[in-house]
């Protein structure tokens, strides 16, 4: 495996932990289908949230939320369809960032809802030109 691969599954077990001192329920990790992968799938009461988790050294481009694009989002969306269609039925469920940072990647942000969060605050990917 490679060491970015490492990174990330160490920062999902990480986001996995977090999430269970905070009373989630790990459903799934690595979740895959042809639609897409997520990485982390947990239930909350009767919702089942569905994880992307990003670790970033720095907010240089943006900082860990800025690689959550909307083609990246689309893939999330779709991909939960099908975990749903095939495990959890009719559940409510939302979609949640862990962001893991600074320097130790000590820090850890939890943001509830992201995709409406990133709608809701204007949030944009950094868009670079060529100019």
């Amino acid at each position: 495996m490679s060491s970015t691969g490492n990174k990330g599954s160490d920062a999902e077990q990480r986001a996995a932990i977090f999430l269970q001192q905070q009373k989630l329920t790990l459903l799934e990790r690595n979740y895959r289908c042809r639609f897409g992968e997520i990485d982390l799938i947990m239930r909350e009461g009767d919702t089942v949230v569905f994880i992307e988790v990003k670790m970033r050294s720095s907010d240089r481009f943006g900082g860990a939320v800025a690689s959550i694009t909307a083609a990246k989002r689309l893939k999330l969306t779709r991909a939960a369809r099908h975990y749903l269609a095939e495990h959890e039925g009719d559940l409510p469920c939302r979609f949640d960032a862990i962001l893991i940072s600074g320097e130790w990647k000590n820090e850890i942000e939890w943001i509830r809802n992201a995709f409406d969060e990133m709608l809701m605050t204007g949030y944009q990917s950094p868009s670079f030109s060529s100019n």
